[in-house]
């Protein structure tokens, strides 16, 4: 083992990996539908100083972006959706994402849609909310996906994203198998898929982690495909390039003591916990 896979590795060990759906379901815990359902709440909690519940929900045709298992997408649709739609490009999230809409009775009002967001196949104009909790950070395309909600969105909806930027403490998202914060500053991508691998190659389900993070380019070079490395910098200059009103924007701190921090551009793309948007489509 090279020297810097080898420091890397020892320094993943000083920390515990968190609480993470990866290992729970691994485990026999819980299901990563059903993590995601039990955190519904928590993936709109950011939202709800601007709007709430039952502006967002209420009788409404929406679409979650990046809904993986759909655990989220259905506690959304248990707060009175008239029709909700999950988009993923994972084929074998829709098994374990209809298993959870039968057995909380709401497969009614649910359709999982295997896709993707920079093309989606739903008419102009449709959709009353569309939500991007956790998804700007993993779309190959942000603009077109952004560009493509505008379309699909009515006149005066709105779209709400909410990210975790790359330079926060596990941006990488890597927290699976890596617990220590801010790995990825230190070591360079290389270095981290080795690690990675060595740590999840044992596990039951070690291969289709790695698949699902990693794949490999057009020269043999492998690369973390799972994540785009979304900055702050970088989702404020999409801002720019969209049609969209910004209905209300926010910059979470990772501790609330933090806030003036995250007032100096350099410091607060490792100190924001959370970049929360609504975006709103005129009429």
């Amino acid at each position: 083992m090279e020297f810097k896979t080898a420091i890397c590795k020892a320094i993943s060990r000083l920390v515990p990996v968190p609480q993470h759906p990866f290992n729970l379901q691994s485990s026999g815990k819980e299901t990563y539908a059903e993590w995601q359902y039990k955190r519904g709440q928590d993936t709109i909690r950011f939202y709800l100083d601007k709007t709430t519940k039952e502006e967002m929900f209420q009788d409404k045709v929406v679409l979650d972006i990046g809904c993986g298992a759909a655990g989220k997408t259905l506690y959304y649709a248990s707060q009175g959706v008239k029709k909700i739609y999950g988009l993923d490009v994972v084929e074998r999230y829709e098994e374990e994402a209809n298993a959870l809409a039968r057995q909380k009775g709401l497969e009614h009002l649910f359709q999982f849609v295997v896709g993707d967001a920079a093309k989606m196949e739903f008419e102009d104009n449709f959709f009353d909310t569309i939500i991007m909790n956790d998804a700007m950070e993993h779309v190959d395309k942000p603009l077109e996906v952004l560009k493509e909600c505008y379309r699909v969105l009515k006149p005066g909806s709105r779209l709400y994203v909410n990210f975790p930027p790359y330079y926060h403490p596990y941006g990488a998202h890597l927290s699976d198998a890596i617990g220590f914060p801010w790995i990825h500053l230190f070591f360079s991508d290389e270095t981290l898929i080795k690690v990675y691998k060595d740590l999840v190659k044992d596990l039951p389900d070690g291969n289709k982690r790695i698949s699902f993070r990693i794949s490999t380019d057009e020269t043999g070079r492998e690369y973390f495909s799972y994540i785009n490395k979304m900055t702050i910098k970088r989702f404020q200059r999409l801002l720019g390039q969209v049609d969209f009103n910004i209905y209300y924007y926010n910059e979470v701190p990772l501790r609330s003591f933090m806030k003036p921090l995250c007032r100096i551009p350099f410091l607060k793309e490792g100190l924001v916990k959370m970049v929360v948007c609504i975006f709103e489509k005129p009429k």
